[in-house]
């Protein structure tokens, strides 16, 4: 018998985009998963993969959090009694709890919200939203460097 041909989250085809900018960026303190409330030609992009998520971050406004600079193309197909908006504020949907927790932590702490990536998750997609502190020239060396260290030790033991 054949296996659903949905995935999981860990999966690599449920994916559908991630911020490897951010994570280079920024230290990641901790990970959200949300909901992202989209239209219906902006789902039909996201599953031909039109989409870009590099410079877009998250912020919150009057007790909602909110995404911003995630273009989504419009396909050609689109119908012509809509306009879409390919750079629109898109509403981000998470528990009362997780929004206080993040407002404290941007608001006292100097911390910054940033989407990491985008994925399907029961036939709906998620926005994994990072808490985030930015990092300065030298930390981005530091971890460069250790990253390069980690691949020629791999190396060295891989071929002793």
């Amino acid at each position: 018998m054949a296996k659903n041909s949905k995935t999981v989250k860990g999966a690599g085809s449920s994916t559908i985009i991630t911020n490897k900018k951010a994570r280079h960026d920024f230290f990641i303190e901790d990970r959200f998963e949300a909901g992202l409330v989209l239209e219906g030609w902006e789902v039909k992009s996201l599953r031909a993969g039109k989409v870009q998520i590099v410079d877009s971050y998250v912020f919150i406004k009057e007790g909602e959090a909110w995404v911003t600079n995630i273009l989504i193309t419009p396909l050609q197909t689109a119908s012509t009694h809509i306009h879409p908006q390919a750079n629109r504020l898109r509403k981000l949907l998470l528990h009362r709890l997780e929004l206080d927790r993040l407002i404290g932590a941007v608001e006292r702490k100097g911390y910054t919200l940033l989407a990491l990536s985008l994925y399907w998750k029961h036939g709906r997609v998620k926005a994994e939203i990072g808490l985030a502190k930015g990092k300065h020239e030298h930390d981005k060396r530091a971890t460069d460097k250790e990253r390069d260290w980690k691949r020629e030790k791999q190396r060295i033991l891989k071929h002793g």
